[in-house]
Parts: C-alpha cells; structure tokens; sequence
C-alpha cells in the first residue's frame, strides 16, 4: 500500500522504470564482487514477484549474495514507483547492522548511479533499543551527583580490565560497576537528544543488560508521546518518523510479529515485505508472541501498585501472588491442560484481582483523568499481569501453556501459540507481497514444511493451468538457486558410524577420544557445536587435558563476541559452544577447518510446546515426529554444516559424532537438507584430510 495518496495519473507521471539488472551490475561493481547466475536468478524472481504480488520462497546458498539478490530489485522497484514502501525484517539485530553498514549503501549507491535517484532508508527497532529520556531526566538513579563523569569512569574501568558482561552494583560513585555504566549511558543519551541522534542501543557505550534497563524502559511501561513531558524530543518517536519518511524500512522478525498482533501499530504503512533468515521466522515470531508469568513478577508488580491502591485492594494483590506461589510448589513441570488444576485455579485468582488494580489504576487523584507517569507506568505492567494470567487462565486450543522450574527463578508459567501460521497468513502473507529468503528454506527436498509453517500451504502453484489451487490457497511459488561453492570438492561430511549412540546422561568417553583425535588431526582450528552446555564444557576440558599445546575456547568463558574475535583472530585456536552458535558465527578462511557436531539437534522430548506441535500434527493425520522433531533437527544440521564453507577457498571437514545420521529411518531426510558434501563413516579418512590440510599450511 502507498504510504502516502497519489492518484493514478500521478503515479503514471512519477514513474520511470528503473532495470534491476543494471542495479544489481553496479552493485556488485561497487563492491569488488563477481557475477553470480544464482544472485541473477534471486533478482528476477524477487522482480517478478513485486510486480505479480505473488509470494516468493527463494533458498540461496551459502555464497550467493543474497542480500544483494534482493535489494537490488527492491530499491529499483522503489526508484520507479515513487510513494511505495518496502519493509525489509531480519532474524537479528546483528543483521540489521550488517545491512546498515554495508549491503545497503552499496545498493543505494548503485541505484543512484543508474537512476538518478536515492531512496531513503530507516532502521526501525522495538522500543527498548532506544534510551528514554523520561527514565532518564525524572527517574532516580544512583550516582547522579558524581563528580566525575560516567565516561571518565568508565574509560578508566576498561584500561584496567574489560567490562563485564553483566557488572556488579556499584558501591558509590567511583565504582566500576553498574552506576558508572549508568552514568555514562545517560551522559551520551543527553549527547545524542543534544545532537538529534536516536539513541540506539547499538551506539552506547558499553555496558551490560542491567544497567542498560536503567536508561530505557520496556513497551508496555511507555507513558505515550502524547502524555510524556519529553514526547517531543522522544528517541522512539524519532526513529519511527524517519521510518514514516524512509522508501525502505529495515527491522527485525520480533517486530515484524508485533506489528502483526497489534494491528499494524508497529512499523508504517507498507506495501511488499523481505523476510531474511526466515530459517527463523518461526522461533522469533514464537517467542514475540509468548509470555511468562510467576509468582516474584506478581509481587514485584504489586509492590510498585501500593502507592496508588486502597489497602485492602494491595493486600489481595499481594495475596494473589502467594496463591500463585503455593499452587506451583506442588505442580509438576509440564504441559497444563486441566481448566481445573490448581495452578490455573491461581491464574484465575491473579486475573480477577489484577483486573480490579487495572480499574483502579486508571484513575488519578480523587478519580480524576490527570494521572502521573510514575502511576501510569505501574498501571501499564499491571496490565500486563491482567493480560498473561488471562491468557494463561483462558487455556485456548490456540496456546500451549506450562510449568517450568529455573533454576534461578524456581517454577512459573509460560505460554506460547501452538502455531505462528495462522498470524502470519493472516496479518502479514493476505495483506503484503511477501519475499522469504535463506540459505536454509527447504526441508527434505521441497519447500512444504517451510511453507506450511509460516502460513502458505503446502502446495505449491504449478505453471500447468489445470492444477488450480486450493479455495484458500496463498499463491506461492518456491525457488532453489544453488550455490557458487563446490561443496563436493570443497568439503568432506564424516559421520562417527563406529561411535555408540548419545547418550541422555551426558557425551560418552568413546566420543570425547573421536573430539580430541579430530582437533589435534585439525591442528586446532575448530568450531564445536554442542546439544548442550555441559557437553561443550566437558568436550573443551577433555581437549585441554590431552592437548596441553591446542588454545580452546568454551562459550561461557567470556563474552561470545570476545570469544568469536579470539577464534577469528588467533586460526590455530578452537571454539565449543551451543546453539548461538550453530547460527550466529561467520568465520571464512583456514581459521575454521573442521566443524564438530556432538548431537543430532532434535527438541527435548519433554519440551511441552514442541510436544504439543508434535501432537497436533498427529492428530490432523500427518506425522509429527518428522513435521515438527525433525524438519527442527534438520536445519540446525543445515546452520551447523553451514559454519564450514563460507568462501570458494574453504577447505574442511564437517564430523558428526551422532551415528544416527547414516543409520536411522529418518536420516536420509536430514542429510538431504544438509550442503551436499563428499560423505565417508571411515575415521581415518577424515583424519588423514585434515593431516593434509594441516601440513599444506606448513
């Protein structure tokens, strides 16, 4: 949709149609880059389906170029229909960066250069990524009369050691810890109003999660421009009028999944949409649209309620929250679907007294409407005890609610949609030309299990007129267009055929011996992908015990940026970890040579969402073993191999010690998802290939 009227003479007299061949040329020009057929093909499809409106799955390899492939038709289709908005989402706020600092303006540049003209762009973010300028001039924080400045402490904290990722309270204003974190985040926050900067998060100082809290505030605690006395200099309000300016808005999948629950109010007006790494669609709009709930959080907000409610109103408030206590100390954590167990019978008791704080929060003194932002805010995350114990109490067939026991916590409820299909087809596929694109999109040879879970069906539109689809089919059409890397010769897939099956207890003594035999053939220079933490921790202590000479990293050592710039920078070293980085970790060159994987990366058996997709699969007639366990398995096995080849001069071996992969019925399946490498179960094959590799290097 346009993002502003204009009538259809005036669009006829704007528009000058602007080729994405020639963008996409000069683009790749500008950067140095080659030509590439699979990055030609993305661009024509992604062209075509602009114009058509019709729905594109397009899977591009590992070398392709892809953001390239689509923001070269994207910004030519934007150059020639002059009012027309694009929205772009990301899996991360990483990758949003990434497109800022780099793919971006090479396209634009190369749009300009062929057209004349420059589309404006914006990076949106969710509400929280931006300082707040209420929390920051009219909260109370510690160490606000400081003499010396936050950023004077804080440079001289970081010359004597890096700070931490998660700093201690500080205990007066020369402190290290978090008040000097503050300090310097509300001295640059002030820089930033002073400059007509956004404030984002990404360009603060560093600090950790806590004391960022400080100098922001979550959505739901936000007064409203309208009501904030600094609304007008709003950071927030800010970023979202330079999004209502740009031609191309570029964001993230949690927001992307906001805006579709809460009816458009997140991000512009737009017309088609890019979903990148839409892998993880599926996980990001999840969690976006799941929530929490126990007993501390309950009387936390009940604490901050206090000043403005009767006493007797406060006390059953904080009763409510003991009830919810009590209920959970005796409940098993599972899957709740019993309206009339205990713990929803507390669910129960929370939303009715919650519901009357609500009431009663909304009224300032004497039941006036003039209500101020302190009492504002704590009505906002009353309301949203109101809204999760609702929610959770309701037991819809569209939720899966249940009990989990943190160890830091103790037990609370969650809840989460048994499926994101339904939001997205209907607030999102049924209203914008939408583009999906990944390295990873097709599962099992075809695009239907990717397709069925963010909301087109299964089957896919052919080009012979008498196959019509489905009444209340999407039209989609699903695209495969390789990669630029010869994975066969490039790389070898050795599968521990000899070593015994995984354990549930932990990695087994005969796997640890096949990790160590492989690093030291390896000369270092491995990334290990673990199903667990305790794995990885072990697998990196056994190496450091047989390989006394070999530097390994484990995730948890330090901060993971710290620990990936380590691994990037020092080749000969190694990094275990789990599943951030089966996904987030981009190292080219000789610096990762052999990848190790520990463990089919099937769900927990006992993980109650994933039994209940698990569940409801079976029940429609299909299998849920392989819809939902293993289409999951399948393409973290495709990140995870993935890590390997990232350039045409990667050499290595990817090593999954998990036997089932060449053994097991369903292993065809994962393989077939998986870069189509060379595969032997002979060790010493893999073995004497890395020996190669090591002595090539001298």
């Amino acid at each position: 949709m346009p993002s502003s009227p204009t009538s259809p003479a005036d669009d006829r007299a704007k528009r000058q149609d602007v080729g994405y061949h020639e963008v996409l040329q000069a683009a790749v020009g500008g950067i140095a880059g080659d030509e590439r057929p699979g990055q030609q093909a993305m661009a024509e499809a992604v062209a075509a389906s602009l114009t058509s409106g019709q729905h594109l799955l397009v899977q591009a390899g590992t070398g392709t170029g892809k953001s390239l492939g689509y923001l070269a038709p994207v910004l030519a289709h934007l150059a020639s229909h002059p009012g027309e908005r694009v929205v772009i989402a990301t899996a991360t706020l990483a990758l949003q960066a990434q497109l800022a600092s780099k793919d971006i303006p090479a396209a634009l540049d190369a749009v300009e250069q062929v057209s004349g003209r420059r589309p404006r762009h914006a990076i949106l973010k969710g509400r929280s990524n931006y300082a707040c300028l209420l929390r920051i001039r009219d909260g109370v924080i510690d160490d606000q009369e400081a003499l010396v400045t936050g950023t004077d402490l804080l440079a001289q904290a970081e010359g004597a050691r890096p700070a931490p990722a998660e700093p201690a309270p500080a205990s007066g204003p020369g402190s290290s810890g978090l008040g000097t974190q503050v300090l310097a985040l509300r001295e640059w926050a002030e820089t930033e109003a002073q400059r007509g900067g956004l404030a984002d998060r990404d360009d603060a100082p560093t600090h950790g999660p806590r004391a960022w809290a400080q100098v922001s505030v979550p959505v739901r605690e936000c007064v409203g421009a309208s009501r904030c006395p600094w609304g007008e200099v709003c950071f927030v309000e800010k970023s979202r009028e330079k999004a209502r300016e740009a031609d191309l808005v570029v964001t993230n999948h949690a927001l992307l999944a906001i805006d579709a629950m809460h009816g458009g109010t997140a991000l512009p007006e737009h017309g088609a949409v890019v979903i990148d790494e839409a892998h993880e669609l599926v996980s990001r709009v999840t969690g976006a649209a799941s929530g929490e709930l126990g007993p501390a959080q309950v009387e936390r907000v009940a604490r901050r309620c206090l000043t403005w409610l009767d006493d007797d109103l406060g006390g059953e408030f904080l009763d409510s929250a003991d009830t919810l206590r009590a209920a959970l100390a005796d409940a098993v954590p599972e899957r709740l679907t019993d309206p009339a167990s205990g713990v929803l019978e507390a669910c129960r008791t929370v939303r009715d007294v919650s519901r009357r704080v609500v009431s009663a929060m909304s009224k300032g003194p004497g039941g006036g409407s003039e209500i101020e932002p302190d009492q504002r805010q704590a009505a906002a995350v009353a309301k949203e005890v109101l809204d999760l114990s609702e929610r959770m109490a309701a037991l819809s067939d569209a939720d899966v609610v249940w009990v989990v026991d943190r160890e830091r916590t103790g037990k609370e409820l969650r809840v989460a949609p048994l499926s994101v299909a339904g939001l997205m087809r209907s607030h999102v596929l049924s209203e914008h030309p939408t583009v999906l694109t990944s390295a990873t999109l097709q599962v099992g040879g075809d695009f239907a299990a990717t397709a069925a879970s963010v909301g087109l069906l299964a089957r896919e539109r052919t080009d012979d007129p008498a196959t019509t689809p489905e009444q209340d089919a999407l039209v989609w059409r699903g695209m495969d267009v390789g990669s630029p890397f010869d994975y066969g010769r490039q790389g070898i897939l050795y599968v521990a055929r000899s070593l015994p099956p995984p354990r549930r207890d932990g990695i087994s003594d005969e796997t640890l011996t096949e990790v160590a035999e492989l690093v030291w053939a390896a000369g270092g220079r491995t990334l290990g992908l673990f199903a667990s933490q305790r794995a990885a921790e072990v697998a990196a202590g056994h190496v450091r015990r047989q390989l006394k000479d070999h530097t390994v990293l484990c995730q948890g050592d330090a901060q993971l940026s710290e620990l990936t710039r380590r691994f990037v920078e020092e080749p000969a070293t190694s990094l275990f970890g789990t599943v951030s980085l089966w996904q987030g970790i981009d190292v080219p060159g000789d610096t990762c040579e052999l990848v190790i994987i520990d463990k089919l990366p099937f769900p927990r058996p006992d993980e109650p969402l994933m039994q209940a997709r698990q569940q409801s699969v079976s029940e429609a007639g299909g299998n849920g073993f392989m819809q939902v366990a293993a289409t999951h398995a399948a393409l973290l096995m495709a990140q995870g191999a993935g890590r390997l080849i990232r350039r045409a001069s990667d050499r290595g071996v990817v090593a999954v010690l998990d036997p089932r992969l060449v053994t097991a019925r369903y292993g065809p399946f994962l393989r077939s998802t998986m870069p189509p490498m060379w595969m032997t179960t002979d060790r010493e094959v893999a073995v004497q290939a890395l020996r190669r590799l090591q002595e090539a290097r001298g």
